[in-house]
C-alpha cells in the first residue's frame, strides 16, 4: 500500500513518516521510502549521516533510465523521450514491485539498516544551485510520480512518501496515488488552516485524509483539534525523549519509543490497511489517466511535439494480478 505524509514546513511530517518507517519493519513488512520533499530530511532522519545522505542517488538524475525501463514494449509510447511524468503504464509496460531487484531500484534505491531490518530508501534529490532560477522542482518529483504509477504494490507491502510541505503536494495527480494520506497537523490556527486547504483540493478526488495532530502538549490541544478537524482527527502525538535524542544523532533503540507513541503509530498503521481495503484499481487507472490527459493539454504536447493522450491504453487496468514483463 501506498502512504504518503503531508503538512506544513515544520509540522513534524518528516519526523513521523521516519517513525512510521521504523515502526513497520519493527513488524517485518517490507518498506521502500522515498523522500519526495525539496528539503531532503528523510535519510537524516532514519538515521543517516551527511555524507550518507548527500551520497543517495537523485531519482531525479536517472529520469532517462527509469523512463527508458518503464516505456518496456509499449507500443503506443514511440520513445522514452515522449514520456512525461504522467505517462501511464499499458500492454508492454515493465510494472515494477515492491519485493524484487530492476534496473530501476539499483541506479535509485539504497539499503537503510534499521534497528529491526532493513528498507530501500529512494529521494528525488535536492534543489540544486544550477536549478534556481531555471527549474521547477516538480520535474524532479516527476520520476517518483512515474515510479507510483507503475507499481503494483500489495496488501502486506509499504511504499511511504515524505511530500514536499505545503499545498505543493497539490501541483500534480501524485496525491492521487495513494491510498491513505496522513495530514500532520499542530494544534495552532495555521496548522488547521492548512488542513481546511487540504481537505478542499482532497474533496473531488476521493482522497482518504486522516489527520495526526502532532506536538501536543495538553488535553486543550487534542480539544482544539477536534473542534476544528471533527472526524478525521485520527490520532495525536505528544513529545518524545526518544525523537529528541535521535534529533541530536543518539537515538536508543527503536524499542525504547514511549508506549503511547507506538499505539499511535499502530493506529496509522490500521488506518492505512483498511484504507487499502477499499481500493479501487479502475478509479485509481482512470484518475492516473484524467492527470495525464490534462498535462498534455496543458503543456505535454507542445514540449514532446506529439499527441500525448495517445499514450493512454483504454483497455489497461492497473491492478495487484496485473502481469509484470521481464527484462529483455
Amino acid at each position: 500500500m501506498k502512504i504518503a505524509f503531508v503538512g506544513k514546513g515544520g509540522s513534524g511530517k518528516t519526523t513521523l513518516a521516519s517513525l512510521f518507517i521504523r515502526h513497520l519493519t519493527a513488524n517485518e513488512a517490507p518498506v521502500i521510502a522515498v523522500d519526495a520533499d525539496i528539503n531532503q530530511h528523510l535519510g537524516a532522519a532514519l538515521g543517516l549521516d551527511e555524507e550518507q545522505t548527500a551520497a543517495l542517488p537523485a531519482m531525479g538524475a536517472h529520469l532517462p533510465l527509469i523512463k527508458e525501463y518503464l516505456r518496456g514494449t509499449n507500443q503506443r509510447i514511440t520513445s522514452a523521450d515522449s514520456m512525461i511524468k504522467t505517462t501511464p503504464p499499458g500492454e508492454g509496460s515493465r510494472l515494477l514491485r515492491v519485493r524484487e531487484s530492476n534496473p530501476l531500484y539499483e541506479a535509485c534505491a539504497r539499503t537503510v539498516r534499521l534497528d529491526d531490518g532493513d528498507i530501500q530508501l529512494m529521494a528525488t534529490g535536492p534543489f540544486t544551485e544550477s536549478d534556481l532560477g531555471v527549474a521547477c522542482y516538480h520535474s524532479k518529483v516527476g520520476a517518483v510520480e512515474l515510479f507510483l504509477n507503475h507499481l503494483v504494490d500489495g496488501p502486506d507491502e509499504y511504499v511511504v512518501v515524505d511530500m514536499t510541505a505545503g499545498s505543493d503536494s497539490f501541483a500534480s495527480g501524485m496525491f492521487t496515488r495513494f491510498d491513505m494520506t496522513f495530514l500532520v497537523v499542530e494544534p495552532t490556527r495555521k496548522g488547521v488552516s492548512v488542513y481546511r486547504q487540504y481537505k478542499e483540493y482532497a474533496r473531488d478526488f476521493g482522497i482518504a485524509l486522516n489527520v495526526v495532530g502532532n506536538k501536543v502538549q495538553a488535553q486543550d490541544d487534542v480539544d482544539f483539534l477536534q473542534d476544528e478537524v471533527g472526524d478525521d482527527l485520527l490520532v495525536t502525538v505528544g513529545h518524545s525523549n526518544w525523537v529528541r535524542s535521535m534529533e541530536k544523532g543518539r537515538p536508543a533503540p527503536f524499542e525504547l519509543l514511549e508506549a503511547e507513541n507506538r499505539v499511535a503509530l499502530q493506529v496509522l498503521e490500521d488506518a492505512a490497511e483498511d484504507s487499502y481495503a477499499n481500493r479501487d484499481w479502475e478509479r485509481y487507472t482512470r484518475q492516473m489517466v484524467h492527470f495525464h490527459l490534462r498535462n498534455a493539454e496543458s503543456w505535454g504536447n507542445a514540449k514532446t511535439g506529439g499527441d500525448l493522450a495517445a499514450q493512454v491504453d483504454p483497455a489497461f487496468v492497473l491492478r495487484e494480478d496485473a502481469a509484470v514483463p521481464q527484462p529483455s
